[in-house]
């Protein structure tokens, strides 16, 4: 065998597998994924940031190609980040607007505060904005519902948020109460794959792994059913708020599941009364141990 012949098949045999790359780089997503964990509130559970790390790290093993001359580990990295960020975007109730404009307001009265040596008002914090009060309130309420609303919230042992704070008044208990009830009807009325994921993940803490089994789908259908079960779930929420149909999330693609959005929303909206849903909370505003009422 020649020289040159013999240096290609060296060459070629030292080209790691794909395998080879996802085993010698799984403490790369554990570095991205505490790094990023840094920079987000506590309700944010690691365990999703890693499985959607570790699926970005399998597929970047898949099309890396070495030839271009670029390291595996920064190409890697690249795809790791913009799946975390697409995890993060799909389990935030809150528009990406809504949040920008969230910061700024709460910018405004940082520094009407540092300047007044109080908390602003309500018409102070507007007027330095320019904009209306009721915009500024309607603005408060979306951030407030995307805070309350959140399932992954109601996975913190010590369910601080759940609790009604001793200066809240009667009707914000009421209508917070309501609001979870509505949350459970709205679990309850999924289809039967997505409410056994939600009600698994969430409430149960049961593993990926395990809901898999249960389901018998591959572990990586089940981030999948979960972010469908999520968009479902906004859906039925935003029905009961009376938000109008133009203005709640895009649908979904196809026909057939255009027509499940609507219908899952219509049942949604008339599966309780205001009464039924306060017996989903204790009347101080604690959320009762859930379990499904799915019919």
């Amino acid at each position: 065998m020649s020289a040159a012949r013999l240096n290609m098949v060296e060459s070629t045999s030292s080209v790691p597998t794909s395998e080879e790359l996802v085993v010698s780089h799984i403490p790369l997503v554990g570095h991205i994924v505490r790094e990023t964990m840094q920079r987000l509130p506590a309700h944010v559970l690691r365990d999703d940031l890693i499985s959607a790390g570790m699926f970005a790290l399998v597929l970047a093993s898949r099309g890396f190609d070495p030839e271009r001359g670029v390291p595996f580990a920064r190409f890697a990295a690249i795809r790791i980040r913009g799946a975390i960020t697409d995890e993060l975007r799909t389990t935030d109730w809150a528009t990406r607007g809504v949040r920008v404009k969230s910061r700024e307001v709460e910018s405004v009265r940082a520094t009407l505060a540092a300047r007044l040596y109080r908390s602003p008002s309500r018409e102070e914090v507007a007027q330095a904005m320019g904009v209306p009060v009721s915009d500024l309130d309607a603005l408060d309420g979306d951030v407030a519902r995307a805070s309350v609303l959140s399932l992954q919230s109601l996975t913190i042992d010590e369910s601080a948020d759940l609790l009604p704070s001793r200066d809240e008044a009667p009707e914000a208990t009421i209508i917070r109460r309501e609001q979870l009830g509505m949350m459970c009807d709205a679990i309850a009325e999924l289809p039967e794959r997505m409410r056994i994921v939600i009600e698994g993940h969430f409430f149960q803490q049961r593993k990926m792994a395990d809901i898999a089994r249960e389901l018998g789908v591959t572990e990586s259908r089940i981030p999948q059913l979960r972010t469908e079960a999520l968009q479902l779930l906004r859906s039925g929420l935003e029905a009961c708020n009376g938000t109008p149909a133009a203005e709640q999330a895009p649908p979904t693609r196809g026909r057939d599941r255009s027509a499940l959005r609507a219908s899952y929303s219509e049942a949604v909206s008339t599966r309780s009364t205001l009464k039924e849903r306060l017996q989903a909370t204790t009347v101080r505003g604690d959320l009762r141990p859930f379990a499904s009422q799915a019919s």
